[in-house]
Order: structure tokens, then sequence, then C-alpha cells
């Protein structure tokens, strides 16, 4: 039976080697390992392969959940055959959380070995034991990375995520899904991927993405002359120093990382260049950098070691320190001292062999430094150690330094300024300064004025030269000289134009003169403001600056002048005036805006605006005007001295004039006029209708004054009252009632009227003061024309009321009563019988002068006796018209 069984197995071993396509050489031993996702498959060949003089061609196959997803071959050389063989894959899919086959088979010349060998990774229980892969793993960012999530049993698959964003999710298996994303860096503490399922459950993992150590730019040193210390740049941040810091290693040996990035080594310094290796290196790769150097001439000196003062002067004093390293002083040295005070710092640099002490010097005096030290080899020089520590002190007192000093124009009078010395400048206390000077022509007397601590200018007349000192209790300071002329500058070819300047600053520029041997000076001041002057003083080979008001306003008019320094007196080269800050002009700049009519033009003018109300230089006008308030037009003018801008060929309407200063910033200060403009014919006819009324008014004006008289008794005649005095005193009873007359309102002939005149010293009874004043001021009537016509006029004759006294036997007549008259001649009557019917109001008698009544030859004869008896009383009664 045992023979039986053993000839069956011959007989199935010779048919299989019989067999075609079969080779009988294989793998064996197979054994497969992993690191993260990576894995390494080993195997060895079968004892049938060592007759074999071919190569072998291993297949490999791996299997994820039972689904082909890679396949590679490794070809083995007959010599290699019998050796220990190895193939290294890394799997996009997390390890833990599908099951990895790997098969392995040989083929020989197209036969393939039988049977094959396979491998699973991991295990069952492991699959199974978590829910998202891989878990706590660095990734490299930038990179293609896929993670997996195993749905429990029972739940449905929803969603994953990493930090939010969702990428291509694909099924592995009924339970086992893949996101695979492009990873970015986001935090160092690690991002998080999360699986979600339909009924909410959420299951997690944490990864941290980040970069291989990126460490750069190695550069070693000695310091003590013992040993290396190298320093490098890390570069850009690996993002996964939570997960894996990063290692470092000199030239092999481990470095102890601090706070810098610094490994030192105990190495023997000599002659001659070294290379020196840094590694560094984290979880996701390593770097190696390299450095080339003789240690010799790379010595990096420790900081000077204990600074101290001495020797402290006014513009001077002594530093010393000393060394930590006894090899410093074999070295030469050059070191570096730097003062520092509260305007600045500034470096002096000194040399020596095994330098520990030196002399600060160019100090002010009177005044608080802090200094250090820092040195290093003057043969091959590498770097500067690091600062000593600071040491303060104090210089003694000094002079003053010279004063700055300048003048300023004040009608004939010249104010000598100068500037008040600072405290770096006046080493001490100013006590006070002395002004001396000598006229430059005539006498050459020195005049000296002692001038008050607090004082900065002197005024004097006429020219001189002036010299300045200060004084404080080290001395006085060199003295300060300006020549002062009289005759003020010829600005006839100045330039006087408006200047703006910019961010509170102007900046000025001007050619070289070859006569300003001592250089230039600018000076402004306000144009409109008693303020004092500022100036700068500027070498000669400095024809720009930049001048900056300390306390501008916007607004405020400046002067500025450049003035070149000679020998003598200064030459004034250019002045103007203007702007450091200009103000915007406000509306209604001009105040007063009229207009005239020039035909089918109209001229629109205003006051010019004094220089203190511009806030901003003026370079020109502009008028805009428009009709009906329709698209305006616009005229310019870029002379600032003009005072009017014309429109022209205009019609009528309505218009509305602008007037706007035009200034850098645009045009400013609008200011309206409204004009009603008619016809040209329309207003010449009103203005000719207007002269023709005018003229004819003033002719009727003249006219009627030159014969206002006749007009008076042509058209409002006086009204007389009754004048019955000829009818009392005439001797004769019967008279012609009437008389023609042939005389006018301008007779040739004087017509002689009868006058009642009173003495003055006899008043007529009962006569009212008011008839007598009238009856005296009426004048004669005389008539002197003879080229006059017979008139007819009314003359209104007064009417007053007389109570003469009759003469009786015991009364004689008397001068109140005529001469000639008879007692029994003459029976006045009362005066109820002359007025009764017109007592309540008389009322004027009107008479016509056509119609007079003429005396009779008794009452002529009656006159002419009664006139050789008094002449005063020639005539009884006068008719005034």
């Amino acid at each position: 039976m045992i023979r039986f069984w053993f000839l069956l197995l011959v007989l199935i071993r010779l048919g299989q080697q019989n067999q075609p396509g079969v080779s009988p050489c294989g793998p064996r031993n197979l054994t497969v390992s992993r690191l993260d996702q990576t894995v390494l498959v080993q195997w060895e060949d079968d004892a049938s392969c060592s007759a074999l003089n071919d190569p072998i061609l291993y297949n490999v196959t791996v299997l994820v959940e039972n689904q082909d997803v890679h396949s590679d071959g490794v070809w083995v050389a007959p010599g290699l055959i019998g050796s220990t063989h190895s193939w290294r894959w890394t799997s996009p899919v997390p390890m833990d959380c599908a099951a990895h086959t790997f098969r392995l088979r040989a083929q020989i010349n197209n036969q393939t070995s039988r049977p094959d060998q396979h491998w699973t990774l991991p295990d069952k229980e492991a699959v199974y034991s978590r829910s998202v892969f891989p878990q706590d793993a660095a990734l490299e960012a930038g990179s293609l990375a896929t993670f997996c999530c195993v749905v429990p049993h029972g739940q449905q698959f929803h969603q994953m995520h990493l930090d939010g964003h969702t990428g291509n999710t694909t099924k592995i298996s009924e339970h086992r899904y893949a996101l695979t994303v492009r990873l970015k860096p986001v935090k160092e503490s690690g991002a998080d991927v999360q699986c979600e399922t339909k009924s909410g459950e959420v299951h997690g993992a944490t990864v941290f993405i980040g970069y291989p150590p990126g460490d750069k730019d190695l550069q070693c040193e000695t310091q003590n002359l013992e040993s290396v210390d190298c320093r490098w740049n890390e570069g850009r941040n690996t993002m996964v120093k939570v997960k894996s810091e990063t290692r470092y290693q000199l030239d092999g040996s481990p470095c102890v990382i601090g706070s810098e990035l610094r490994c030192s080594k105990k190495v023997k310094i000599g002659g001659g260049e070294r290379n020196w290796t840094l590694t560094a290196q984290n979880v996701l790769g390593q770097v190696e950098i390299r450095d080339s150097a003789d240690l010799t001439r790379r010595v990096h000196m420790f900081a000077p070691h204990d600074l101290s003062v001495g020797d402290v002067e006014a513009r001077s004093v002594r530093l010393s320190w000393s060394w930590t390293v006894q090899q410093y002083q074999n070295l030469s040295l050059s070191c570096q001292m730097m003062a520092s005070d509260a305007d600045g710092s500034f470096l002096q640099i000194k040399h020596g062999v095994g330098l520990k002490a030196a002399v600060l010097t160019e100090l002010k005096p009177n005044w608080k430094y802090e200094v250090k030290v820092r040195c290093g080899t003057a043969q091959h020089f590498w770097k500067w150690s690091d600062w000593s520590s600071r040491v303060s002190f104090h210089t003694d007192g000094d002079a003053p330094d010279a004063l700055d000093v300048w003048m300023q124009k004040k009608g004939s009078q010249t104010v000598i300024v100068w500037k008040k010395l600072l405290a770096n400048q006046s080493h001490g206390d100013v006590t006070g300064y002395e002004v001396t000077w000598t006229r430059t022509s005539g006498s050459h007397r020195l005049y000296k004025v002692e001038v008050n601590a607090s004082v900065h200018r002197y005024t004097l007349d006429g020219d001189s030269i002036v010299t300045v000192t200060a004084k404080n209790q080290h001395g006085s300071s060199p003295p300060s000289t300006i020549t002062v002329s009289a005759a003020s500058p010829d600005e006839t070819s100045m330039n006087l134009s408006c200047f703006t300047g910019s961010d509170g600053g102007l900046d000025l520029s001007w050619s070289h003169r070859p006569e300003a041997s001592c250089g230039y000076v600018v000076d402004w001041f306000p144009a409109l403001e008693a303020d004092r002057v500022d100036w700068l003083k500027l070498p000669p080979s400095q024809n720009r600056v930049r001048i900056k008001p300390k306390n501008d306003v916007a607004g405020r008019r400046y002067w500025v002048s450049i003035y070149a320094c000679t020998r003598g007196a200064l030459l004034l080269l250019e002045r103007k005036d203007g702007f450091f800050t200009e103000r915007q002009i406000q509306p209604k700049f001009f105040q007063s805006l009229s207009y005239k009519l020039r035909g089918s033009d109209v001229e629109i003018y205003w006051d010019p605006v004094p220089a203190r109300q511009q806030p901003a230089c003026i370079h020109g006008y502009v008028l805009y005007y428009s009709k009906n308030r329709g698209e305006p037009i616009t005229v310019t003018t870029e002379n600032p001295a003009d005072s009017s801008l014309t429109a022209r060929n205009l019609q009528s309407g309505f218009y509305t004039f602008i007037v706007a200063a035009q200034t850098v910033a645009g045009a400013y200060g609008n200011t309206t006029l409204e004009v009603l403009l008619n016809d040209e014919g329309s207003l010449n006819n009103i203005f000719i209708s207007m002269g023709a009324v005018f003229i004819l008014l003033f002719l009727i004006t003249v006219l009627c004054h030159r014969h206002w008289a006749c007009i008076k008794e042509k058209f409002y005649p006086d009204i007389p009252k009754p004048n019955l005095a000829d009818w009392f005193t005439s001797p004769v009873k019967s008279v012609n009632p009437y008389l023609q007359s042939g005389l006018g309102c301008h007779g040739e002939e004087n017509m002689a009227v009868p006058e009642l005149l009173l003495k003055p010293a006899e008043p007529l009874n009962n006569n009212n003061q008011e008839d007598v004043d009238l009856m005296s001021q009426a004048p004669p009537l005389n008539h002197s024309n003879p080229a006059q016509g017979r008139h007819a006029v009314s003359t209104v004759f007064p009417n007053p009321t007389y109570n003469l006294p009759a003469a009786g036997p015991g009364r004689p007549a008397g001068p109140g009563r005529p001469a000639g008259l008879e007692p029994s001649d003459y029976h006045p009557q009362s005066l109820a019988e002359m007025f009764g019917q017109n007592q309540a109001g008389q009322k004027p008698i009107i008479c016509v002068s056509e119609y007079i009544m003429a005396l009779q030859p008794t009452q002529r004869a009656a006159q002419k006796n009664g006139g050789k008896h008094d002449g005063d009383s020639a005539e009884s009664g006068e008719f005034n018209r």
C-alpha cells in the first residue's frame, strides 16, 4: 500500500514537470512589512531556480479589498538567483482602512510558477478597530492624499471633508469610502478629517500637513579660538513641529538647539579651510547644508568687558575696557566708539594690538553723552563684536559758539538780529551780548553797547559794520560780523512773482554767482505782519534749498529773498512773495462788481483786491456769462493786475455774469452779477425822449422866471381893499368918475397917482397898523416903456379903514390932515355909513386900468398949493398896483 502511494506521487510530479507553461521555479519565504503607508515586500528564490541560466521575472499584484489596484514586475538576473529580493510601494489608500493583499508569482521564459505566494495586511481585527484613516499622520503639503472612512455596520455613508473642504470621494467597498484631496498647510495644530453618516454620526482623525526642513545659509566661525560655532537660517516653517521636531547634526554630532539656531563643536583651530556639514531632518524628510571656512579668518570676538570713563574734559574723554579671552591681546584690533546725545550719535574708530583703551574727541562742551564700544580683527576682518554696555558722562563747559547774525530793513532803520544759541552751542548759560559797530563812511569811531541775554536784536541807522558776540561764565564767543548798507537794494530786476509752496514748504533754486565768496542767505518773513525774520545760511557750493516756516498759517503771505554773501555788502539776487500754504478763496470775493455798456459789449469791472485780503496767489481772472441761465461762455485774463473783463456781441436778454479768481488750485471766489439788457434802438429812443423832455422843461422854467410878474398879473392878480383916502381929502366934490387910460402894463408915460402920506410922528387915529404898513409899502406906479401897447389890467387896491379927526374952530389942522381943507367943506362919514354894508367881511375892489378916476383941475391946483406948504405931502394919495 505504501509503495502504491509513493508511485502515485512520483507520477504526479513527473506529470507536472512535463506540463507545458508551468515552471517549478518560484518565490518562497514571502514577507510584507509597512511603515505608515509604505510597504516593503521581501522574498527568496526556490531551490529549483538555482539551475536556471535565464533571468526571472517576479510579478507583484496588489489587491485592495480583493480588487486589483496595482501591478509591477521585478527582474532578477541569473547572478542574483538565490539571494533575497525586495520591492517597495506606497499605497494611496491608508493601509489600516482596507485589506491589502500582495501576490507574487515568477515567470521564466513565458512559464509561470505554480503555486504563487500572497500576503494580506492588516488582519481583520485591525481593519474594524477604527473608522477614519490615517490617524495622527504627518503629510507633506502639496501632495495628493487619500483618506479612508469605514462606515460601521447598520449605517449609511453621507460625506467626508478635510477642514470643511470636500474633495473627490470614491467608494472602495460596501462600507469603505475614500476622500482624495490636494493638501494645503492649515495650522500647526493639525487638520481634522471627518466622516459623516446619514444618521448624523461623525467620525474623524487629525493629520498634520507641512514641509520637510528647509534650513539654509550655514555659516561657521569661532569666538574663543577653541571651538567652531555654526549658525543658519531656518527657512520656511515646517508646520509639523507638534508632530515631529526638526533634529540637527553637525558633522554627525547631535546639536542641542535652544532659542537660537546655533550649534557648537569643540575643534582645534588651525590654518586652512575645512568643510562643515549640517543635517536637518523631520518626519517628512531631511536636508543637508554645507560651509567651507578657515576659522583663523573668521574670528567673531566677544563684546568688550568693564567699559569705564576717565579724564573728562570739555571736548574729549578717555575710555578703557578689558577682554574675557586672553588670546585677543595678541590680535590686531579695530574698535568703534559710538557716542550718543539728544541730537543723535556719531562713531570714531581706533586701531591697535590688543586694544583696551582709546580717547574719544570732538565732543560738545557742557553736554551729556552715552558711549559704547565694539571691536573686530583688523587683519582678515570678519565682523564686529556685540556692543559693550553703555556708560554715561557729562563734559566740561566752554565759551559759546559764534552767533548766527542777520539783519532786517524797517524803513530807514536796520534791525540787527541773531539766533538764540542752542544748548549745544552756548556751552553754558549765556549772560549777555555785546554789539559793536563803526560807520563805513565818515568817522571810524567804534560804538559799543551791552545787550541783555533775553534780547536778540538791536536797531541802528546808516551804513555800518556790526559785530556781535555772546558771553557766558567761560568767556566770549568768536565775533560775528555783518555789513549794513543804508541804501535799499535795487528791486527793479527782481522776480516778484507770487509763489505757492507744497506741504507747507518751498523749494528754491538759483544760479551760482562768482561774487558769492561766503555763500548765500535765504530769508523769509510775513509780508503783512510785524513778525521777526527767519533765515538760512548756505555754503557757496549749494544753490538749492527747501525752506519751511515754523508756525505757518494757511493764507499768510510771506516775502522770500535770496542774497549773495560777498566781501562787502550783501547782494540781493531774487525776491518774491507768496504763500507756503494757500487758503481757498471764499465766494463773493469781489465786493464791488459793476458793468458798463459799450454798444453790444458789456465790460464787467471790479475794485482791485488788496494784497492783505488775498489768501492765495491770483494768477488771473475768469468771467463766466450766460444768457437766460443757458450754457456759460468763458472769458479769461492771465494778468493779475487787470480789473475788468469784457463780454462781446451780446444781444438783449437776461444775463448772469460770474467773476472768479484763478489760483493754482482752480477758480474760486465766485461773485455773481445779473443784468437785463434791452435793444440798442429802444434804449436810444428812451434816452432821446428823456433829453427832449428835459430841455423843454428847462426852457419853460426860464421863460416863466423872466416873465413871472406879468404872468402873475394876468392869471393871479392881487385884489386890493377899497382905498378911499383921496375921497376924504379931496376938496373937489364933483369929479369925473371915469377916465380912459391909454397906458398898459408897460406904458411909456408916468402916471401921477396921489399918495396919502403921513408923518411918522402923527399916526392916524383908529387905523390898524396892518393897514398903515400896507399903504407905506405900496410902490408908485411908473410906466417907462413906450413900446408897450395898451393893456387892460386889473389892479387890486388896498382899502384901509381911516378914522380922521375933523378940524373945528378950536382944533387947528394938524399934520394928519391935508392943508387947505376947510371945515365947512369936509364932513367925514361915520364908520357905520361907510362900511355898514360890509362890516362882516370886506371884499377887495377891482380896478380896471382902462378906467381910472382922473383929478379935476381944482384938485390939481389944490395939490400944487399943498405941495408948496408941505413937501412931504405933495400928493394926497397913491394908487399902487
